[in-house]
């Protein structure tokens, strides 16, 4: 069974975080009570958002952020290169994906949706 910490009930921000039986809200300091813990299906994928907070799916074409240097080489992803035809998959890189350069794992939060 995983527990779920809920988003904040009185701001909606997801910075909350349990303590002593109880969610508490880093944000806006409301606490309630963990009693209704909320369980999950380890077999539902996880959600995946970009930089802007819009969700990700397969298939989709993002946009590079800012220059990314490729570890291991002298090559540069430039900001403003368009990717298309994501896929996401698990791990600590959550988007693999095909450039003019090669095949990269890049993380979420250096895309944005287009």
């Amino acid at each position: 069974m995983t527990i779920i910490i809920p988003a904040c009930s009185q701001c909606g921000m997801e910075n909350t975080y349990q303590y002593d039986g109880n969610f508490v809200c880093a944000d806006c300091g409301h606490e309630w009570s963990a009693t209704q813990s909320t369980e999950i299906d380890t077999n539902v994928d996880p959600v995946i958002k970009d930089s802007n907070g819009n969700i990700l799916s397969d298939g989709d074409a993002v946009v590079l952020i800012k220059d990314l240097k490729v570890k291991g080489s002298s090559t540069t992803l430039k900001m403003g290169t368009k990717v298309k035809s994501i896929r996401l998959v698990d791990g600590d890189h959550e988007v693999d994906c095909k450039t003019d350069i090669g095949q990269f794992m890049l993380k979420a939060c250096f895309l944005k949706k287009v």
